[in-house]
């Protein structure tokens, strides 16, 4: 193996790295169905924190929890391996297009590599929350020169993430990366997709929303992670229903993914 090329193009020829990276999108689902169920939780008066470390939390909590959240971690590894493996492989004609491509699939893996490592933090007793992650991130961010004017920026990307998964689901441009069945499981399928990209776009980009507001009002107390932007949801005239419904999103976005495990072209 001479290059990184040759390196990705045997790692994705390989049967039992394609299982693994398969996993990771079973686990991917899992986590959201029980963010999903948290947040309906929350829309009732419940608890929890309905996010990634939130979900891993619970699950941690459950007989043989140690050992399924470091499935958790393996699977999604391998799923960003995966995703490293596409951008090394990567050969759109078009050189920008490609560029594009590759920053996306290395912004998956990063994300993914991130949800790991919250799954050994949590499996071995040391998570610190995302909440107060992003409201360190914040503060420090917003003291600097032009923090203020970057936390913006980073809002603003943070939200463009969530339209972009709005978008994605809208279109069903996630179909193209699908070998799927005909009939009536196609349709079941995809109709989990829209669903399910529109409601995590929604929950994205509340929280690329409360990052604009926190670099506004100078106030790092008002950023947050994934579960600040659900509770920012809940807190809206009718919250509690449109928490429902997002909450049944991430759920279906969560058996997606495990569709997924089974359907995408890998």
């Amino acid at each position: 193996m001479s290059t990184p090329q040759d390196a990705a193009r045997a790692a994705q020829d390989s049967s039992v790295f394609r299982r693994l990276a398969r996993v990771g999108y079973v686990v991917l689902g899992i986590l959201h169905i029980v963010i999903g169920g948290i947040a309906i939780s929350i829309a009732t008066g419940g608890g929890g924190e309905a996010d990634q470390g939130g979900a891993m939390g619970q699950i941690r909590s459950t007989p043989a929890g140690v050992v399924i959240l470091w499935i958790i971690a393996v699977g999604l590894l391998a799923l960003a391996a995966w995703q490293i493996a596409e951008a090394l492989l990567e050969r759109d004609p078009d050189a920008k297009k490609a560029w594009a491509h590759r920053a996306k699939f290395l912004g998956t893996a990063a994300a993914y590599v991130a949800i790991a490592v919250t799954a050994v933090g949590v499996a071995v007793g040391s998570r610190s929350g995302f909440a107060d992650s992003a409201e360190t991130f914040s503060g420090r961010l917003i003291s600097t020169p032009g923090g203020v004017f970057l936390l913006v920026i980073v809002g603003l990307g943070v939200a463009a993430i969530g339209a972009a998964f709005i978008i994605r689901g809208i279109t069903r441009a996630f179909e193209k990366h699908l070998d799927l069945p005909s009939g009536t499981a196609r349709r079941g399928i995809v109709a989990l997709g829209i669903a399910g990209y529109v409601a995590k776009g929604l929950a994205i980009g509340a929280t690329g929303i409360l990052l604009i507001v926190a670099a506004v009002a100078q106030d790092p107390e008002t950023a947050g992670g994934l579960d600040a932007g659900l509770r920012a949801l809940a807190a809206l005239p009718f919250g509690a229903v449109v928490l429902w419904i997002v909450g049944a999103g991430l759920m279906l976005y969560g058996l997606f993914c495990i569709a997924r495990a089974r359907y995408s072209r890998m």
